[in-house]
């Protein structure tokens, strides 16, 4: 979801693509946990930089079937941190991660970890294995609208629930600070220019609940809300695994490295609802 807007920025930005993925649509085909093809296909390319977005994110999923959630996140990462280290190029890795590796009180600082479920362990794992070799890590979150009908957002599944009138329930007790992805992906191309070295979190100022999210976007869209209703996170029946309640970031360190000022979420959030504005 996030690769179907950041490769066409990219290209925008004059830089040299190669798309993988496990669709007919990418430059090469194959699962990145295979070591064998991805030192193949590396071989190949001598790529100077990589760009990882691979990532179970299905939460439950992760939980029932940890090695699968190992391969994911962690194993795939292992193999291209083994070829950097083997090939003798200068190639640097930007690794995609999540805020699901926090929880608890307060804005988080990139060494506050708390680890609650499978998939923020598994991702933590991936991390380790990344900053082996000359890596950009971005813990991040993100919320827009998908270019690609298979994957909805969080903002496509809150829009497309209040247009179909379907009644829906929205967690009052979780908190984050995504991006959009329209920023995220300026974002990540900065990184592609600077390569700053270490962990990052890369997210928007003045976090909100899910639920605040939810009203906000469709205020700003004059879109009726009567079909939603707030809950308590321990009241979903939807949710098997836990999820982390507090996830909001403490910026700093990307926007002192960076030189940049990153947006509040309530801005983002109009930003956002104007994607959405051709189909209201």
């Amino acid at each position: 979801m996030l690769g179907s807007s950041l490769v066409p920025h990219l290209r925008k930005c004059g830089h040299n693509i190669y798309t993988h993925g496990l669709a007919a649509q990418a430059d090469v085909i194959f699962n990145l946990s295979d070591k064998v093809k991805t030192f193949q296909a590396l071989d190949e390319m001598r790529p100077e930089m990589i760009i990882n977005l691979v990532s179970l994110t299905d939460v439950e999923l992760c939980e029932e079937q940890v090695n699968f959630a190992y391969l994911a996140n962690t194993r795939s990462v292992e193999n291209l941190v083994n070829w950097i280290g083997l090939s003798g190029t200068d190639c640097h890795l930007v690794h995609i991660s999540t805020d699901h590796v926090y929880d608890g009180v307060g804005l988080h600082m990139e060494e506050n970890v708390t680890l609650t479920n499978n998939y923020a362990f598994s991702k933590y794992a991936g991390e380790l294995a990344a900053s082996l070799v000359s890596s950009s890590i971005l813990r991040t979150n993100f919320i827009g609208r998908s270019r690609v009908s298979h994957r909805q957002s969080l903002s496509d599944w809150v829009y497309a629930s209040i247009t179909s009138s379907r009644n829906i329930q929205i967690l009052n007790d979780v908190y984050f600070s995504p991006l959009s992805i329209k920023t995220l992906v300026e974002m990540i191309e900065l990184v592609v220019k600077n390569k700053p070295v270490g962990i990052y979190n890369l997210g928007s100022h003045k976090g909100m609940s899910k639920a605040d999210f939810a009203f906000s976007f469709a205020e700003c869209l004059k879109l009726t809300t009567n079909t939603m209703q707030c809950i308590e996170s321990s009241e979903a029946k939807f949710l098997k695994a836990y999820r982390p309640k507090n996830m909001r970031m403490d910026i700093s360190k990307f926007e002192n490295t960076l030189g940049v000022k990153l947006p509040n979420l309530t801005d983002l959030i109009q930003q956002v609802a104007e994607e959405y504005y051709e189909f209201n």
